[in-house]
């Protein structure tokens, strides 16, 4: 394939050990998933040696990370969902719906738990708004995350804002939500039951987002501009709508479980709810409700079109679910089926397309230790003396300074 993972973001490495796990060449579906599983966005490569060492363990602890969100006890049989995520660079790229986007898949992250989001919140960092790019940036980000919840009725409640030179061109755009849930209605996305139906709930699927999740992944540079097409486009009505149906449709019994399709679409909802179950999943991408002609596998598997969820469905449960969906304007399809052998096989056409292990999706990416270093001005930090330091002889001109400092203003 002339080195093409090397343009999906993969190492020469990390192709030779897709290789060594499939026993073979991955053809360009199967290299395309990998890409996206593979990303630093989806597998925390460079960051989870770091973040193993936050604790996630404590007695009002219901669910800490493996799940779309973690849970917290708070008492009288109720229980608090939290999650936040980054979208980064999206959000450089194209501002309004990067970080719209960003807001629509941490609201679909909590009431995928089967909560109902209550509150949003954000913390952001840019340059310093001396130029016309930053101010863009700023306008268009704060834009896109109120107008986002806005339209859904969920209040942001709070956040932070703060500006360095470091951010300019590259901000960072993180949202949080918060959602409540009776404790004995929480939802999650293990997959399990040979033969249970799989369905695709909500949007249909087009081209936009695709590689979205090995794009945020990448160095930011001038090229990347092109890759604008790589920035989903959220519609905040349609995921209202799509709330409302979920938290509708688990009040019946007909969900197993259910995943928020995100990064990497329904490449990471299939594997990561096989993988969970340690089962197996069939799609058929012919019964994929498409919204544009002509979509290879490859698109149709890493499409992170916005506003959809895949469930694993009780068999004999579908048009229980279809009812619910059409009730809200939305499609409602079974597109595969729960196996025994834990491979994610794609159909297309009646011919296999694409067969990996969904455990080596979500699990054999490669963890990297990265060197580390001491900054410069932390040194300078350090040898302070806080005895020597001496008050300003002008105190109003302190205060003027620090009240008029972006950070504090």
């Amino acid at each position: 394939m002339d080195k093409i993972w090397r343009e999906l973001g993969l190492t020469d490495e990390e192709y030779e050990k897709i290789i060594s796990i499939l026993g073979r060449e991955p053809n360009i579906t199967e290299l395309g998933m990998y890409s996206v599983m593979w990303s630093e966005h989806c597998a925390y490569k460079n960051s989870k040696p770091l973040l193993k060492y936050l604790p996630t363990k404590g007695e009002r602890v219901i669910q800490g990370p493996g799940e779309n969100a973690g849970v917290l006890d708070i008492g009288d049989n109720l229980a608090v969902v939290m999650k936040i995520e980054s979208h980064n660079h999206p959000s450089a790229i194209e501002p309004y719906q990067g970080a719209a986007t960003g807001v629509g898949g941490i609201i679909r992250d909590i009431f995928t738990m089967g909560a109902r989001p209550i509150a949003l919140l954000d913390s952001l960092r840019f340059g310093i708004p001396d130029d016309k790019r930053t101010k863009y940036l700023i306008e268009n980000v704060v834009a896109g995350i109120a107008d986002y919840g806005n339209c859904i009725g969920i209040p942001t409640v709070g956040g932070d804002t703060y500006f360095e030179e470091s951010y300019k061109g590259n901000p960072l755009v993180n949202a949080m939500c918060v959602g409540i849930v009776e404790k004995d209605k929480i939802k999650k996305g293990i997959a399990k039951g040979i033969g249970n139906p799989v369905m695709i709930v909500g949007a249909t699927t087009g081209r936009d987002g695709i590689g979205g999740a090995s794009f945020a992944s990448q160095e930011l540079s001038e090229e990347s501009e092109e890759k604008r097409p790589s920035v989903q486009v959220g519609d905040p009505f349609m995921e209202k709508l799509l709330l409302e149906a979920c938290l509708e449709l688990f009040e019946t019994d007909a969900v197993v479980a259910i995943q928020d399709m995100g990064a990497a679409g329904l490449t990471s909802s299939s594997c990561e709810m096989a993988s969970r179950g340690g089962v197996g999943m069939e799609l058929d991408l012919d019964k994929v409700p498409l919204r544009e002609e002509g979509m290879t596998p490859y698109e149709i598997m890493l499409s992170e079109s916005q506003e959809r969820m895949l469930v694993v469905v009780e068999k004999g449960k579908e048009e229980d679910v279809q009812k619910v969906f059409k009730k809200w304007g939305l499609n409602a399809a079974t597109i595969g089926k729960i196996t025994d052998d834990g491979m994610i096989r794609v159909i297309k056409d009646g011919k296999v397309v694409a067969e990996v292990p969904a455990k080596s999706l979500t699990e054999d990416a490669p963890q990297y230790i990265r060197e580390e270093k001491v900054p410069k001005w932390q040194k300078e930090v350090n040898k302070l003396d806080i005895n020597e330091i001496k008050p300003p002889e002008d105190m109003n001109k302190a205060l003027k300074d620090v009240i008029s400092s972006l950070n504090v203003a």
